[in-house]
């Protein structure tokens, strides 16, 4: 599974993110469940609200998120996603407007 921590607010997320060199960015997403997938860029994820269930692809783990959770995430690692709808802050290793699509890359192109 992803190493997984957690945080006490917002201010320290986006300071490890800003020391980590990474890009910053918040989102709310409504519910959602989707297919095994992948990144080709590492990140974190700090959960500020809702929940997030992560399912690995290699183990079968799943974890269950909520706020104050912090999820480090490396590029390459194959899972799956399912909520009734979070807000998180993102730290990316690359800068969003260069992301390459689509984001969630299908098992096929591995």
């Amino acid at each position: 599974m992803q190493n997984i921590s957690t945080f006490t607010d917002e201010a320290q997320a986006y300071s490890e993110i800003k020391e980590a060199g990474y890009f910053p960015f918040k989102a709310d997403y409504p519910a959602l469940e989707n297919d095994f997938h992948w990144h080709d860029f590492d990140s974190f994820l700090y959960i500020t609200g809702g929940e997030l269930t992560v399912t690995e692809y290699e183990t079968g783990e799943s974890i269950t998120c909520t706020q104050g959770t912090k999820i480090s995430a490396h590029a390459g690692v194959v899972h799956r996603e399912e909520s009734p709808g979070y807000s998180a802050i993102f730290g990316l290793s690359v800068d969003p407007r260069t992301l390459t699509q689509p984001v969630d890359k299908p098992l096929s192109s591995l």
